[in-house]
């Protein structure tokens, strides 16, 4: 941990009396960094923010604040916290995280602070690396997340990157560190835990100190994407204008630059964010920008979507309206009208209640997402294409039902299914071939 400390005094632009914000949970790594920063105050006469969200989603995080807010008064520094009452309909992590990062940008501009600190240490950077590879991402998404880096005007630091839980726990035992801890982290239902628990576990059994060897690795591929990164800059701005993609320009460079290009263009967008993209997600840019359409639209993680209008491509974040919900379908999404559909092994009902696809006839990923005016489908034995309108009003749905009803669509925003009410074209039978299989209750 001496290296830790070393890298706050001597390389970070610290001066005397700067104000910087800590994300705490209350958890061991959290604590052990506030620790470390309440130890530099005395040399560097630090204004320290502590920052805490209460996420409301266990019955011990009330007596979580309230233990890192007793922390706060004995060592007189400030305590600001956050609790979240209600979240919305898309995946909890993500809304979680979005949520607690608004609260410390916002703490960030009201204390003027030069640096936001969080506590991910060398272990999370394990899981985040591991976890891309399998799910897919950019280059810079493969190199995990930075050990500091500018983003949405100010700059996080996570000093605790090179440093695993192991020393970490030590150094919380050795100083007489309390914290509290959380029973989900132990959940195998999350992925990240079982990466955590499993795959990290046996890497550490191979080499204690292989955290070390991903922080190289992490390193290596950022100086590799920075490197590209200089090549692209020399392109980009004819490539690329006001965020704007000239598909025309695009298309005559090789397709390594064309990749980084996209790369560039989600990077820009997501940021931090970069582990909600796969190469599902790139694959579908290309795919776009290659149609035929003149006019064509696809939907990415975190209500962005990408929006082809003859030589150009646009990425946009959709208008957050009331009654307005488009969800990338996961495992499990609960809807705005009370009810829910999740993904399942296998279904004995074929009702409309039940959808059975092949991921070959449609674009990855689906979303759901409420009606559009002029929304029509190909209905699964019917020639042509018949209003969702008319469906509603065959099946006798009260207008107000209808603004919340939802419609599961595919990344070309083509309807595949209308829950509870009709399938479309897409849908197969129990005996034909499909790998998803749908449920709505």
């Amino acid at each position: 941990m001496e290296n830790v400390v070393k890298y706050i005094k001597e390389e970070l632009d610290l001066n005397y009396g700067d104000a910087v914000v800590v994300g705490v949970s209350g958890g061991p790594d959290s604590m052990a960094l506030l620790n470390i920063v309440v130890d530099l105050k005395k040399f560097l006469e630090l204004d320290i923010i502590c920052a805490h969200v209460d996420h409301n989603m266990r019955d011990e995080s009330e007596a979580e604040a309230v233990f890192v807010e007793a922390f706060c008064k004995k060592h007189t520094i400030v305590f600001e916290s956050i609790k979240i009452n209600e979240y919305g309909d898309d995946n909890f992590h993500n809304e979680a995280r979005s949520l607690r990062y608004k609260h410390f940008k916002k703490l960030v501009n009201k204390y003027r602070a030069k640096y936001l600190f969080t506590a991910h240490h060398g272990d999370d950077l394990m899981e985040t690396v591991l976890m891309r590879l399998v799910r897919g991402s950019t280059l810079k998404g493969y190199s995990g997340f930075s050990k500091k880096i500018s983003i949405d005007g100010y700059t996080i630091v996570r000093p605790l990157i090179t440093v695993s839980k192991d020393e970490i726990i030590k150094y919380n035992k050795e100083n007489n560190i309390t914290y509290v801890t959380d029973g989900s982290n132990e959940a195998d239902v999350y992925t990240r835990n079982r990466f955590r628990k499993y795959i990290v576990a046996d890497l550490k059994k191979e080499d204690p100190k292989v955290h070390q060897k991903f922080y190289k690795y992490s390193q290596t591929l950022q100086e590799y994407n920075d490197y590209i990164d200089k090549l692209v800059e020399r392109k980009i701005l004819n490539i690329y204008p006001q965020n704007v993609l000239n598909i025309e320009e695009f298309l005559r460079e090789e397709k390594l630059i064309q990749t980084k290009i996209i790369y560039y263009m989600l990077e820009k967008i997501y940021q931090d964010d970069l582990m909600l993209i796969t190469d599902q997600h790139v694959t579908l840019l290309f795919d776009l920008i290659l149609s035929n359409k003149a006019n064509s639209m696809i939907h990415l993680p975190n209500q962005i979507v990408a929006i082809k209008a003859y030589n150009n491509v646009t990425l946009t974040k959709q208008n957050a309206e009331n009654n307005v919900f488009n969800i990338e379908l996961c495992k499990h999404v609960n809807l705005a009208n009370g009810k829910n559909i999740e993904q399942v092994n296998e279904m004995e009902e074929d009702d409309n209640n039940v959808c059975r696809l092949n991921s070959s006839d449609i674009q990855m990923p689906l979303y759901v997402r409420n009606k559009k005016d002029g929304d029509k489908m190909t209905i699964k034995g019917m020639l042509g294409r018949k209003k969702l309108t008319d469906i509603f009003i065959d099946k006798k749905i009260e207008a107000k039902e209808r603004e919340k009803w939802p419609v599961v669509v595919d990344s070309a925003d083509t309807i595949v299914w209308l829950p509870g009410l009709k399938k479309s074209k897409f849908n197969k039978n129990k005996k034909e071939k499909c790998d998803i299989i749908l449920r709505y209750y």
